[in-house]
């Protein structure tokens, strides 16, 4: 059975689904606002919050930097400024780890450079969560296994080969690995999600807890997911989705998260463990609403019993009418009137 360790949490075929409020850049890079949404993540069930961290020139060229970028949700007049101004400091992020702790809610980002994952990695984070973007990103995934802690890895904007090469470097450096299918678009298509690609996962990574991060909208697919064996499910996570900011619109307000959360372990209850029994609670219905065999017309004692003798009525407290043919040719034992419920003690077998 795969397992994987997140936190203090054993993920497995037999756990429950581990949730992750992915808080990403929502913050507005304002740590009252990061505060606060991991205070909801908590109150609505979340297992970990998620942020995304990044050395801005770093990742970007010159020429990325400074890039005009004037639009609805934009945070500055350049590409360069916008990303600067929705990152939050070292010392942020070290209040928010202790913030998440005092919530009891794991904490993990997403490191998008070397530096921002030496970063991570001291802080320290529960576990490392690779964006679709950086799948291909070789070296980064390289420096990042070689941390030895847990890894997440989403597969938006890749194909099986591209998932295939990432699985393979990181587990030079690391068994605990984790993959999502995900599709990166905001919001995801419906015909484009294709959930069906967790079972292809589990086939092609046996040995590997398999997931799914969500960009589409509302709570259905994620839920459908994990009917379908997601075992880690990540999703963006807002205040109002109607905020500033290319995340929101696909993100779950509070309320969203927290009925997300209520219907997944509703799923899991509900999923049972496959082994077809008579529920204790279904056992009083058995009397009310099931059938016995039941005299068409008065059958004295010592009588061989025919079957234009029987019918199948209710109330269930009898012989069942799966067994009619088994009283064909039988003798009443006891004097039967018409059209009452015959039982096993009114018969010689």
């Amino acid at each position: 059975m795969p397992t994987l360790t997140l936190g203090d949490n054993t993920i497995s075929e037999a756990s429950p689904a581990y949730i992750i409020a992915e808080i990403g850049i929502n913050h507005q890079g304002d740590v009252k606002i990061a505060r606060e949404l991991i205070y909801e993540a908590a109150h609505a069930g979340a297992d970990a919050v998620k942020f995304q961290k990044r050395n801005v020139d770093r990742i970007l060229t010159r020429e990325g930097l400074e890039m005009p970028y004037e639009n609805p949700n934009s945070f500055g007049k350049t590409y360069g400024e916008h990303k600067r101004a929705l990152e939050l400091s070292e010392a942020d992020y070290r209040e928010l780890l202790s913030f998440a702790n005092e919530m009891n809610v794991d904490f993990a980002a997403s490191g998008w450079d070397e530096e921002s994952a030496d970063f991570l990695d001291e802080l320290p984070v529960a576990f490392f969560k690779m964006a679709s973007a950086d799948l291909t990103n070789l070296p980064l995934l390289a420096h990042t296994a070689q941390k030895g802690k847990p890894i997440i890895l989403s597969t938006g904007m890749a194909n099986l080969d591209m998932v295939k090469q990432a699985v393979a470097l990181v587990k030079k450096y690391t068994d605990q690995v984790a993959i999502l299918q995900c599709t990166s678009t905001y919001p995801s298509k419906f015909d484009e999600i294709n959930l069906r690609v967790m079972d292809m996962y589990r086939k092609t990574f046996p040995g590997m807890v398999i997931g799914y991060s969500g960009h589409e909208l509302g709570i259905a697919i994620s839920e459908a997911a994990v009917a379908l064996g997601a075992k880690i499910v990540e999703r963006h996570f807002t205040l109002d989705r109607t905020m500033k900011g290319g995340d929101h619109a696909a993100s779950l307000e509070p309320g969203g998260l927290s009925k997300l959360i209520r219907d997944i372990r509703h799923i899991e209850e509900s999923l049972g463990n496959g082994e077809k029994v008579i529920q204790a609670s279904e056992k009083p219905y058995i009397r009310k609403l099931t059938k016995s065999v039941v005299s068409t017309i008065a059958i004295p004692k010592g009588s061989r019993i025919t079957r234009e003798m029987l019918i199948t009525k209710g109330p269930g407290t009898g012989i069942s009418p799966a067994r009619i043919e088994e009283l064909v040719g039988k003798t009443a034992k006891n004097d039967l009137q018409v059209d009452v419920v015959i039982r096993e003690e009114d018969i010689e077998w």
